[in-house]
């Protein structure tokens, strides 16, 4: 008898912003290629409404894309007859309303499948702006579905440990594997060139920062960093990225004086040459559930400076052995740290040697392993 291909379903919303800088889909994206390429089918289970496109910029064209339905009901009757129609072996969740869904079709499609669940940010930090009541009622689902499940996955150590101190979950029922960020393909994309004057040789340092321009990743820190250097060490400073900020983000500039030394050219599609050629790459997110970006910036060899969120960057840079920590919203810091890095950069090597750690192949093999494949 032939052997059957095993098959991993993988629940989502995320399909519309595969290019960009940021959420669950470069996870998804990367996950779902490391498995097909692994021999494993992948269906990806998205929950739209009927006039929606299926598509995704990046995922390998045998991963099928399948719309179970848009309204509550609908998309629950619509997950179950999958289930039971296309019996795969896994069904991963991913983000709390969809790792809520994965958890009821366990128990209501009456198949064999088994059901992880991943969580991609702090528990703690993603329901603060909820009402109280809200957020009792989230922890309260989280409480009673999550250990029943096949396994949680948290996408890092601090994200893990948020959950059971936050939600209360049994230390065994949570696990980690970090994202899957490096491979090939990134490499190959880091050694194209970026025709901009400031990258030319001889021009002051370039100083990057890479994300959605949202409140999130604290941009403006960044700014008023950036404009107290340049009294010790002129250099310029590129944020790549769009969102609803960036007006503010200009202002900001122009009122620090420092305008003619910001560029804020919006989304670019390879954002890892930008990486390469910099001197310098600084995240300065309030919080993250990982900071693929940082990853990404060692993977290429260049110096980076994080503020010490909750969570992951900790966990990226070994607790400040491959790049400065400095704390949240700490301009005096994060000006001393980029001024240290730029006059003292790590050396390339060891930093492209630490940013493999997170690279594709490792991550899928963990999941697969965690999956029994």
């Amino acid at each position: 008898m032939p052997s059957v291909q095993p098959r991993i379903a993988i629940l989502t919303p995320y399909l519309h912003h595969a290019a960009g800088y940021g959420g669950i889909t470069p996870w998804l994206v990367n996950l779902a290629n490391g498995f097909v390429a692994r021999g494993v089918a992948v269906d990806v289970l998205v929950n739209a409404r009927p006039e929606t496109p299926l598509s995704c910029a990046g995922l390998d064209a045998a991963v099928r894309i399948l719309n179970h339905g848009y309204h509550k009901p609908g998309a629950m009757l619509g997950l179950l007859s999958y289930l039971r129609r296309e019996r795969p072996q896994v069904l991963l969740g991913a983000g709390h309303r969809y790792n809520w869904m994965a958890a009821w079709a366990r128990r209501l499609s009456r198949t064999p499948v088994r059901v992880f669940l991943s969580v991609h940010e702090n528990v703690s930090v993603g329901s603060a702006g909820m009402s109280a009541r809200k957020q009792r009622r989230r922890f309260a689902a989280m409480r009673r579905l999550y250990p029943h499940c096949d396994g949680v996955i948290a996408v890092s150590e601090g994200v893990a440990s948020d959950l059971v101190e936050t939600i209360g979950l049994p230390e065994g029922v949570v696990g980690t594997i970090y994202n899957p960020v490096v491979d090939e393909a990134l490499l190959a994309r880091s050694q194209e060139s970026v025709d901009h004057p400031w990258l030319r040789a001889g021009e002051p340092p370039v100083i990057l920062g890479v994300g959605r321009l949202e409140q999130q990743k604290d941009f403006p820190t960044l700014l008023r960093a950036f404009a107290a250097l340049q009294a010790r060490r002129p250099s310029r400073l590129v944020i790549l990225g769009e969102g609803r900020e960036r007006a503010a983000l200009e202002a900001l500039s122009a009122e620090l004086g420092v305008a003619e030394r910001v560029a804020l050219p919006g989304h670019v599609d390879n954002p890892f040459a930008w990486m390469r050629q910099a001197d310098l790459f600084v995240l300065s997110s309030a919080w993250e559930g990982f900071g693929n970006v940082l990853a990404e910036a060692l993977a290429v060899g260049t110096p980076v400076v994080s503020t010490d969120c909750p969570s992951g960057p900790r966990e990226i840079l070994a607790d400040g052995r491959y790049g400065p920590l400095v704390p949240v919203g700490d301009v005096a810091a994060l000006v001393e740290a980029m001024a240290a890095t730029l006059a003292q950069p790590l050396d390339g090597e060891v930093l492209r040697q630490r940013g493999m750690n997170f690279s594709v192949e490792k991550s899928v093999g963990a999941y697969l392993s965690r999956f029994g494949f």
